[in-house]
């Protein structure tokens, strides 16, 4: 018989300092996001969004996520690492709340541009 392990919740300081418990609590130890998020990949909360979150980092994230940003935006203005942050996004991703727009340089770079690049490099 399994018996559930229930995880309390951390609260973040209001002045912004970062998290006051340890990293892993914030995702309940979970290290891998539900989801596949690249540091570049740009998410922002749905219109039709509620205001519930299920955590105070949630709700970090989300008030973060109001003007679409990058995942890297988003764990350098909140103070949360990188790996939290990609997990929690991951979470209110699922739940329906965050919507992902894809990578911020979504098209390949033109070739004749990459010419000239190449070209103004090796006349250096």
């Amino acid at each position: 018989m399994t018996v559930p392990i229930s995880v309390v919740e951390p609260d973040l300081p209001a002045d912004g300092s970062g998290p006051s418990v340890r990293p892993y609590m914030l995702t309940g130890g979970r290290t891998r996001a539900p989801v596949e998020l690249g540091l570049e990949t740009l998410v922002g909360v749905r219109p039709d969004a509620g205001p519930t979150a299920p955590s105070p980092a949630h709700r970090a994230v989300l008030d973060r996520c109001r003007v679409p940003c990058s995942v890297a935006e988003v764990a350098a203005t909140t103070g949360v690492p990188l790996g939290v942050v990609r997990v929690l996004i991951g979470d209110v991703v699922v739940a329906g709340t965050v919507q992902v727009h894809g990578p911020a340089t979504a098209a390949p770079p033109e070739q004749g541009l990459l010419a000239r690049v190449v070209d103004g490099l090796r006349r250096l």
